[in-house]
């Protein structure tokens, strides 16, 4: 460690919340609810819904998209609203607000009623996202960043889990009952959070000048990673249950059940990256996730026996939120010497992670109805975008070995 990167972190260790475990409990908090829970727990929504008759199933299925547009804006817009603001309420509120839309949905006043709150959710997860790792790891240790954002972002896999278990015994009371559970959740959440953010933002040392070329030319590889992840990861978050469900003929039932393993995997995934980070470092760390995950992703594809599949839903579950604090760690050791810029180039990789995954998701639709529900197709291309990110981390990590 050179000295700007030790004055850093001295400078960092002055500035610590109460306790870094407050900090991180709030961070946790934070994903839980704007990710974990406003964005996945609309999957298991979805049915009860149209069975209803809220909406039907064309309506409802555009309302998992204001979703998605919601988070892209939110990533977009996160840091303009922390400078008119400030980061502790900023992350305030958008926790209420994302707990708010879930209390407001349980009203079916109108679509555009419930289109608007969907969107407004989305803006929320997508902000937090964006906002509440980045305000707390400036205050962890860099030796201890791996397992700090791993809890941090195990929120988002607890609410997937929750999303195949809360919410299908919520159900049981009545869809109302349940949007208005999820608020409450949320609401007990953002209560956990409230005292726990750091009370000022680390001001980071001014390093001058500019990141070297290499770290320039990984830094764009690692955005374009990212983002064909995100592409790779569609048929697994999106046609894991119709695929089991439909494409193996083995039920709704057997469906949930590997969605409840995939959450499972979400859930453990950033907690073991993060160790693994911490050991190897975030640069190996996300060269091994991209070997495992894009094999994880074709496993259906190849017809393969319940063991694999089993195997295949929990591993691509735990890189789903695994890799988020990977990405994340990388950032911050390209740009150790200029930590003035992490902020911006991790709200860059979550804009082009949004951008491209709602693109993913529209696109594959799109293909699944005229291949008439090829699903094999599906997995391979998930994969193939997988495997592309590999070659680009290599060929980025050769050009800068010849500088």
């Amino acid at each position: 460690m050179d000295n700007s990167q030790a004055s850093i972190d001295v400078a960092n260790s002055h500035n610590q919340p109460r306790s870094n475990g407050r900090g991180i409990t709030s961070g946790f908090s934070a994903s839980l609810v704007g990710i974990g829970l406003a964005r996945f727990a609309y999957t298991p929504l979805l049915p009860a819904i149209i069975d209803a008759g809220w909406f039907d199933a064309s309506k409802a299925t555009y309302l998992g998209a204001a979703n998605l547009a919601g988070y892209l804006l939110g990533a977009l817009s996160g840091r303009w609203f922390v400078q008119k603001t400030s980061t502790v309420f900023s992350l305030r509120f958008m926790m209420l607000l994302a707990s708010i839309a879930f209390l407001a949905c349980a009203f079916p006043v109108s679509y555009i009623w419930f289109f608007g709150w969907r969107l407004l959710s989305g803006i929320a997860g997508g902000a937090l996202m964006v906002l509440a790792a980045p305000a707390v790891l400036a205050h962890v240790p860099a030796s201890k960043r791996g397992m700090a954002g791993g809890i941090i972002f195990m929120g988002v896999g607890v609410g997937v889990a929750a999303s195949g278990t809360v919410v299908p015994l919520l159900l049981q009371m009545g869809l109302k009952q349940t949007w208005m559970g999820l608020g409450l959740i949320s609401l007990l959440f953002t209560a956990i959070a409230w005292s726990g953010w750091p009370s000022q933002d680390i001001k980071p040392i001014s390093v001058t000048g500019h990141p070297r070329a290499s770290h320039t030319t990984t830094l764009l590889a690692l955005y374009v990673e990212y983002a064909l992840n995100a592409v790779g990861w569609v048929p697994h978050m999106i046609f894991l249950v119709a695929f089991v469900a439909h494409g193996l003929g083995q039920g709704l039932a057997a469906g949930s059940e590997y969605w409840v393993l995939f959450g499972v995997g979400a859930t453990l995934g950033p907690l073991l990256a993060g160790v693994l980070a911490d050991r190897v470092g975030f640069g190996t760390a996300l060269r091994l996730s991209l070997i495992l995950d894009g094999v994880s992703v074709c496993i259906p594809a190849l017809g393969a026996s319940a063991p694999w599949l089993m195997a295949s839903s929990v591993v691509v579950g735990a890189f789903v939120t695994g890799t988020v604090p990977l990405v994340l760690g990388r950032v911050h050791e390209l740009l150790a010497h200029h930590p003035a810029q992490q902020a911006g180039a991790w709200r860059t990789a979550t804009v082009g992670f949004a951008l491209t995954q709602a693109m993913g998701a529209y696109g594959f639709s799109y293909l699944f109805t005229s291949s008439d529900g090829n699903y094999a197709l599906l997995f391979l291309i998930g994969a193939g975008a997988i495997a592309l990110g590999f070659v680009i981390n290599i060929a980025a990590a050769c050009l800068n070995t010849k500088r």
